[in-house]
């Protein structure tokens, strides 16, 4: 007898100015502008440099009701004036508190290219295809400690199974053309299964 696995049913919300629709498209998710309680899922795309508009703000409050898993993708990193951390900041105000489960490293241009995980303290690299997984330098380490211990709390109080629950919100870095943080988002969406 075969098990069958049936494709979960994603909505992403956003400002034009995040490009939810191409955040939509990458997840083969349906871009939404009114609240759907039928969601397995529901990501919410903010471009930092613009904030969070009023519409947005109500249909996360509008699930709030249904407790369908949520999670924040941020967009737009490759402009030097957004800032994944002031996206994060605006979003535990607006929306609720936000885990981060990964923060971003940048070149020496300032152009993210690795994120550094605050679960085990490894580095994604973006830079090379595909992307290669190493343990992060000791600078790094002290770096992030502050917000890995605030990360790990949240996890733990929490509970495992918060996020498929609808109780834990993760915020992603993303920028969709260099595949940063889509992997990411990929295995929240496998949490649902």
């Amino acid at each position: 007898m075969q098990t069958q696995i049936t494709k979960a049913t994603i909505h992403v919300y956003g400002h034009a100015s995040a490009e939810p629709e191409q955040v939509a498209h990458t997840f083969d998710a349906l871009f939404a502008q009114e609240a759907h309680s039928e969601s397995d899922l529901a990501i919410f795309a903010i471009n930092p440099s613009a904030g969070v508009d009023q519409e947005t703000i109500a249909l996360w409050e509008a699930l709030d009701e249904f407790q369908i898993p949520r999670l924040v993708v941020v967009t737009h990193l490759e402009k030097q004036e957004a800032d994944f951390d002031d996206a994060v900041m605006i979003a535990n105000r607006v929306f609720s508190p936000m885990a981060t489960p990964f923060l971003v490293l940048h070149d020496e241009a300032g152009l993210p290219i690795a994120l550094i995980s605050m679960q085990d303290l490894s580095i994604i690299d973006y830079s090379t295809n595909p992307p290669t997984s190493r343990m992060s330098d000791p600078e790094h380490q002290t770096l992030v400690q502050e917000f890995r211990d605030e990360y790990l709390e949240l996890v733990q109080s929490s509970g495992d199974q918060a996020f498929p629950a609808g109780l834990l919100f993760p915020a992603i870095p993303l920028w969709i053309e260099r595949g940063i943080g889509v992997d990411i988002v990929n295995r929240y969406i496998e949490q649902l299964n």
